[in-house]
């Protein structure tokens, strides 16, 4: 069963709380998203340990194991994109079509135990990078292709509601 690609700028979760799963990124601290994405990957872990873990509940909708193999993904894009703001001015950041991903990748039919591996150790990478990042260094900013511009800080809280979510999409 093919997903319906998404195509919506979520960018907006920067500005108020997300109305399906209630996370509010405008509140967060830069501070607090190494703390979370710590949390969230901890929270993966029994969910790619259920039963059902490769059922997708509808044909619109990815299974748990399939948005796990997503937001290890995540992790990597970001922590990539983390750094090219770090070493780079103003850079554009390579567009990543998640949907053609899952599909090259195979997400659905990847072993639960090795995706639950890669995703604590590219979510503890990734927290890693937000805690080595200097105050000094918050403002560095870069861009999509669709010319959406973030700062190392806006893109943390843009960051952490994907994985956020997508724990509340499979639960």
């Amino acid at each position: 069963m093919p997903i319906v690609p998404d195509t919506k700028n979520w960018t907006w979760v920067l500005e108020r709380a997300c109305p399906e799963c209630g996370f509010d990124a405008s509140t967060v601290a830069f501070r607090e998203i190494r703390r979370l994405t710590r949390e969230n990957a901890a929270a993966w872990m029994p969910v790619l340990e259920r039963e059902d873990v490769r059922v997708r509940p509808d044909e619109n909708t990815w299974s748990p194991l399939e948005y796990a193999a997503h937001v290890r993904d995540v992790y990597g894009v970001m922590g990539r994109r983390l750094q090219l703001l770090l070493t780079q001015d103003d850079p554009e950041f390579e567009n990543w079509d998640q949907d053609a991903t899952a599909v090259a990748e195979r997400y659905g039919e990847q072993d639960p135990a090795v995706v639950a591996a890669e995703l604590r150790e590219a979510a503890e990478a990734l927290a890693d990078a937000w805690e080595a990042v200097p105050d000094s260094a918050l403002g560095r900013s870069g861009r999509r292709s669709d010319g959406s511009v973030f700062t190392v800080e806006s893109l943390a809280r843009y960051f952490i509601h994907d994985p956020v979510h997508h724990l509340w999409d499979a639960r």
